[in-house]
């Protein structure tokens, strides 16, 4: 969890730098900067689950990680935007700090979903390996070898 937190943290800042960028450099409206701005964390995050929060977990199936992986930031994005949307244009909230603080609040609620779809779905834990049914039993001690001298015959009595 803590490196989820680690490269969430990271992303949280590239997500919120860049919709500030765009903010202050362009006119677009504050839910296309923040499409934009969560897009651009999204490439970050993944780049950061895959080799540094995850990179114990499977590594097979790629593609089918990026697809679910995309699919799920997607639906993160939905929510993180849905949230600044209805305060923007719902509540009429659209201020400088306003939208700070709603991109913020999408962000954490998208956050929830997310750690929970990609810790379940896409980056999956590898499979413990299965240990034996039953133990392999012992082997049978080896004898040890007699170290004593082997005793010398005493010679024969001679017949005289």
């Amino acid at each position: 969890m803590a490196k989820f937190g680690a490269v969430g943290g990271l992303g949280v800042l590239v997500n919120l730098g860049v919709f500030n960028l765009i903010r202050n450099t362009t006119d677009l409206q504050v839910v296309r900067a923040s499409v934009i701005a969560t897009v651009v964390a999204i490439a970050t995050n993944y780049i950061g689950f895959r080799y540094f929060a995850y990179r114990d977990r499977a590594k097979s199936g790629r593609t089918r990680e990026l697809v679910l992986f995309a699919a799920f930031s997607g639906i993160g994005l939905v929510i993180e935007s849905g949230v600044l949307y209805a305060a923007t244009y719902g509540f009429g909230w659209d201020g400088p700090l306003a939208s700070n603080v709603f991109k913020f609040i999408g962000i954490g609620t998208a956050t929830v979903f997310r750690f929970w779809s990609y810790r379940t779905w896409v980056f999956k834990a590898l499979p413990v390996p299965a240990e034996p049914a039953e133990p392999m039993p012992e082997p049978a001690p080896l004898p040890k070898p007699d170290r004593r001298p082997e005793p010398i015959p005493e010679p024969a009595p001679a017949n005289n």
